[in-house]
């Protein structure tokens, strides 16, 4: 079994998606404010059989890919965080409808019947799905 057999089964694996949780909640956030973004996607197990063999894959999220929707990416390694933490910021600087997500790259390594792990070579990136975001102006209003 070679291991470029194993890389072209790996994109036919169905990996999740990730969804993308935005802080502050409810699909709003303010201009110049730090929103938060974290993801729940990660590591995976999965077991297929390739000509007759049991491959056992431990798929790894190498990577995450931040779309913020207003022309703005960032890549970490890092899955975000819920607040306090702030792992994944991003501050707008305007007002509008954006839509974000999150990608999700992942690398593997694979055991025929058991025998020891070797890395597959190369990735697969799963895209997130989109999440609307609304980016609002505070409007600062004096009480007495």
């Amino acid at each position: 079994m070679t291991s470029g057999l194993v890389a072209e089964a790996l994109r036919r694996v169905p990996l999740p998606a990730a969804v993308i949780e935005v802080q502050p909640p409810n699909g709003r956030t303010l201009v110049n404010f730090d929103t938060n973004f974290f993801t729940a996607a990660g590591d995976l197990d999965r077991t297929i059989t390739l000509l007759g063999q049991q491959v056992d894959l431990q798929i790894s999220a190498a990577s995450y890919t931040w779309v913020f929707g207003d022309g703005q990416s960032l890549q970490t390694t890092s899955p975000g965080a819920a607040y306090p933490q702030l792992d994944v910021t991003h501050r707008y600087l305007g007002a509008g409808e954006v839509e974000v997500r999150v990608d999700v790259t992942y690398t593997a390594q694979f055991s025929v019947e058991g025998g020891p792990f070797a890395p597959v070579p190369g990735s697969v990136t799963v895209a997130g799905g989109p999440e609307p975001l609304q980016v609002v102006e505070a409007r600062p209003t004096l009480v007495g």
